[in-house]
């Protein structure tokens, strides 16, 4: 079981000059990477309490050490992938996967903010934000503040880019009356569930022997909206026929669909920087966001410190915003591709070749041994279609 934990801030500031805009997952991450390299300006967050974080949890792979690890109650160093009517335990090599529940995550940026003078919050709702002449101003609940930079995670860009799919989710976190998991590993893809009319897979979280966050997952066609009964049935027919766990209580609920682009996002608007989800952070081809948000936030620390503006941040190289733009593309006309693809990547003996890509991290010719093995007419032609486009 992974602990409760606690964090609330509660301060007024005066002479704000940095305003985080959002205390979601991009919000909190960067406030704990400014304190590493704390910046001359005092620095205030602002949220208005209406999605909080307590509720939420979030995993992840990484090769190296992470400012917030400490706030994960869960730690693998492998993963199980059942694809092409076969199961494969991989090793993470270098790698570890992670889950962190949001009250803990906010605990630990709370610690990491109250040992820097100059790091506030408060209540209150953003309603717009403005740039003009090098400075920027945020409207909160009627009263602006004036910021010499500001990092929005609520109100994002004005010109979204084009929905390429969404992922469609629905998570139920189980308890069995008999032993039903492996504590020890995660199923990151198990594809034996329906594939009517989107690419779709069970995902599983284990706390222990008898409790596990079970969650459906759907790479479905821009627009789709959650069909929820379906979503139930599918995992209820998962945790009795595929996994003949027995009886089972359902002692909590989550879904939502989030759009998915391959797109690049205008990030940067006057002395406004978006960041997490609005900014392009979610991975396409994966629905991951949370070590991208961890990369970024330490690259906009790392930017103010050196240059003294939060702008020169790492460029993602065109091509893997090909490669996610080409899956999306494929799957979302052939259901049955995900699963081919899937299957070939990570039919090895670890997985970190694969999430290193996934990662983009790896080198052309990497890449090609990785996509070597896969189904290539779908996807050359995906690629043709995006290089016309």
């Amino acid at each position: 079981m992974c602990p409760g934990g606690r964090g609330r801030w509660d301060v007024d500031v005066v002479g704000v000059t940095i305003v985080i805009a959002g205390g979601g997952l991009s919000g909190l991450s960067l406030a704990a990477h400014l304190t590493r390299q704390p910046p001359a300006e005092p620095v205030l967050l602002v949220d208005d309490g209406s999605r909080p974080v307590t509720g939420a949890g979030w995993a992840w792979w990484s090769e190296r050490p992470g400012l917030l690890d400490g706030a994960a109650c869960r730690s693998f160093d492998h993963v199980r992938v059942h694809a092409g009517g076969r199961e494969r335990v991989l090793g993470l090599g270098r790698y570890r996967y992670r889950y962190a529940r949001g009250a803990d995550l906010a605990a630990a940026v709370g610690r990491l903010t109250r040992a820097v003078p100059d790091f506030a919050a408060r209540r209150g709702h953003v309603e717009a934000i403005t740039s003009d002449a090098g400075r920027a101003r945020v409207l909160v609940d009627g009263t602006p503040i004036a910021a010499t930079w500001v990092f929005d995670s609520v109100l994002g860009p004005g010109e979204r880019p084009r929905e390429d799919a969404r992922l469609v989710f629905r998570g139920w976190h189980v308890r069995t009356e008999r032993p039903a998991f492996d504590p020890e590993v995660p199923t990151l893809f198990d594809f034996r569930t329906a594939q009517d009319g989107a690419a779709s897979f069970v995902y599983v979280l284990p706390f222990g022997e008898r409790h596990a966050l079970v969650e459906h997952t759907a790479f479905a066609p821009p627009g789709t909206t959650a069909d929820v009964p379906a979503q139930r049935a599918a995992l209820a027919e998962y945790l009795t026929g595929v996994l003949r766990a027995g009886a089972y209580h359902v002692v909590g609920e989550e879904g939502a669909a989030l759009p998915l682009s391959a797109a690049p996002v205008r990030r940067r608007h006057g002395a406004v920087l978006t960041i997490g989800t609005e900014a392009g952070l979610v991975k396409a081809s994966t629905g991951y966001a949370y070590e991208r948000i961890q990369q970024d936030s330490a690259a906009i620390a790392r930017s103010l410190a050196v240059h003294g503006h939060p702008f020169a941040l790492p460029r993602p190289r065109p091509r893997h915003r090909l490669f996610d733009g080409a899956l999306l593309d494929v799957v979302t006309r052939h259901a049955g591709q995900l699963e081919k693809a899937f299957a070939a990547l990570f039919d090895r003996t670890s997985a970190e070749p694969v999430l290193r890509f996934l990662d983009e991290r790896t080198s052309v010719a990497e890449e090609a041994a990785l996509f070597a093995s896969m189904p290539a007419p779908a996807y050359v032609a995906a690629v043709a279609r995006r290089m016309r486009a």
